[in-house]
């Protein structure tokens, strides 16, 4: 249950949710036009602001800097790659597919293959109403992972985890039993604050591995004229700055929960 409402109630406070919410009372309070205005008004701001280039990157910006790739990588005995970089293969699709997340999976290859990884834990358990029971995103990755060239026995499948604190959780029961203390941890730079803490809590010694960042330097060149047609753009609200933003407060979300249960 606490899964189901973990991923229904959020709905309710990110941006278009919570602009839905406040038109839906807009109508309740019709007969009042002063509530009726404020509560419209209210709506419009918070998807404008949310869609557009400056608040979406500053959001983003403030969770994807905290780590950065580090210029020399060690060599461990195990990458734990977190799921979410999946789609299952559920008719049409003819097989498993990678989604924005992807990157997660590909490095992994490309730390196996460089030696900097002898073994890849996948973590990913299947939330049964969102996929049907077809197949868990571990299981997933690891489809993917064989495809490229790695082999099956060097990947180490956790199928139990529905959220990122089980991530850390069973991840850390499995290292334990084989006496692995360091780690290097494979997620989106989004994701990565969250689950640092969750497997240093763990009482792993992690090097987090950030992939598939959203926010980039971009070099202007000075004089050119393009620059002010790109901050006439960036107040411009789309959707592409509207999922930025939901993803952002996503991960502030979960870190508030995460807290208040005492997981962080």
């Amino acid at each position: 249950m606490f899964i189901f409402l973990s991923k229904l109630l959020p709905l309710f406070a990110y941006p278009l949710g919570l602009a839905c919410l406040l038109l839906v009372l807009a109508l309740v309070f019709h007969h009042n036009a002063r509530v009726r205005w404020w509560l419209t008004v209210a709506a419009v701001l918070i998807l404008w602001l949310s869609s557009t280039t400056g608040l979406s990157n500053l959001l983003a910006r403030s969770l994807e800097y905290r780590y950065l790739p580090p210029d020399e990588i060690p060599a461990t005995e195990v990458a734990v790659v977190l799921g979410g970089g999946t789609e299952p293969a559920l008719a049409p699709r003819g097989t498993v597919e990678i989604n924005s997340a992807g990157d997660r999976v590909l490095y992994a290859a490309e730390l196996y293959r460089q030696g900097l990884a002898r073994l890849l834990l996948l973590t990913g358990g299947e939330i049964t109403w969102q996929t049907g029971g077809f197949s868990s995103p571990a299981e997933d990755m690891a489809e993917i992972l064989i495809s490229i060239g790695v082999p099956q026995e060097v990947l180490w499948l956790e199928t139990k985890s529905l959220n990122t604190y089980e991530n850390a959780l069973y991840s850390g029961e499995l290292l334990a039993e084989s006496g692995i203390q360091s780690i290097l941890l494979v997620t989106s730079a989004m994701h990565m604050p969250r689950a640092v803490a969750l497997f240093e809590a763990q009482g792993l010694e992690v090097i987090p591995l950030p992939v598939d960042y959203s926010v980039t330097e971009e070099v202007l060149v000075e004089g050119d004229t393009s620059a002010a047609l790109v901050k006439v753009l960036d107040i411009i609200p789309n959707t592409s700055n509207l999922a930025l933003t939901t993803a952002a407060l996503k991960e502030y979300f979960g870190m508030l929960v995460y807290q208040l249960r005492g997981w962080l």
